[in-house]
């Protein structure tokens, strides 16, 4: 199978070097790389540039710097990568971050599992982040002797994390892409087992995070919940249950009516079809129902 991996970068002279770096090691070399540099006004485009030579198919994209929209933007910016190819000639559609190292097996045991389970549409191994600080001399070393590496723990381990999103083509397109919404790495996969595609996480198979989800949003976190919430399709008792769930599990009042204040002030067209806010709130409810 063929692979096409978009990475968008803003700013990544730090981190950018390695994910490339390990994804030219890759045992399994059948793929092509865009990296879509988002307004970087640091040294994140020459290095792009030195790594041509390197990797062949490599394309490098320059973008005037976007808007900051949370989750919106980083799937805009996808976009403007997916747009410069031609998708008709790969298999697989990847969506990886800047900010990345894969072990050298990676893109040969994600390919193992969409040749062998046809009914696989998105597969990821799973995602690590640094305890404490990164050593560089160790930044290819997936044996983690010195257990320096734990998993992220900011959802299960059965869910594929945006960082590190394939998905197969005939999926991505059934699913009409990702949506430019804050929660888009959660509704591609409710999308994704609408059309009848399974989602596997390989738990033997992990890459390293060299900066943790959402630190930028920590303070924020009602506030986003309640975007997130609006953004899927929850009906207002939906959305009152979820919120009450959530305030409850962190011991929060004053989160419950921040998530809801933000969910009721939410007035944008939602992109999502009716349809699939039906499936969702069905799913939604299902899941309510199934754990009482």
């Amino acid at each position: 199978m063929k692979f096409l991996i978009i990475i968008p970068a803003h700013n990544e002279e730090k981190n950018i070097f390695f994910t490339l770096e390990s994804l030219k090691n890759q045992i399994f070399k059948d793929f092509e790389i865009v990296v879509v540099n988002d307004g970087s006004t640091d040294k994140t485009g020459e290095i792009v540039e030195n790594f041509k030579s390197q990797i062949p198919n490599l394309k490098l994209l320059n973008l005037e710097k976007s808007v900051h929209e949370p989750g919106a933007k980083v799937v805009n910016t996808f976009n403007k990568g997916l747009k410069s190819v031609d998708v008709q000639s790969f298999d697989i559609i990847c969506k990886f971050d800047a900010d990345i190292i894969f072990p050298d097996n990676y893109l040969k045991k994600v390919n193992e599992v969409y040749e062998t389970n046809p009914k696989a549409g998105m597969v990821s191994g799973l995602v690590k982040i640094k305890k404490s600080v990164f050593e560089k001399n160790l930044a290819f070393d997936f044996k983690d002797e010195k257990h320096q590496w734990i998993f992220e723990n900011i959802s299960s381990k059965n869910h594929i994390r945006g960082p590190i999103k394939s998905y197969r083509k005939e999926c991505f397109l059934q699913m009409n892409g990702l949506r430019p919404v804050l929660g888009w790495d959660n509704i591609d996969v409710m999308l994704a087992k609408k059309h009848g595609w399974e989602t596997v996480t390989i738990k033997d198979l992990w890459v390293k995070h060299l900066r943790p989800t959402a630190y930028k949003y920590k303070k924020q976190k009602a506030e986003k919940l309640g975007e997130y919430f609006y953004n899927i399709g929850l009906s207002f008792p939906l959305a009152m249950i979820s919120s009450a769930k959530s305030s409850w599990k962190n011991k929060s009042f004053s989160e419950f009516f921040a998530t809801m204040k933000t969910f009721l002030k939410q007035s944008s067209k939602r992109k999502l079809t009716k349809e699939e806010i039906k499936h969702i709130r069905n799913l939604r409810w299902k899941q309510i129902i199934n754990k009482k």
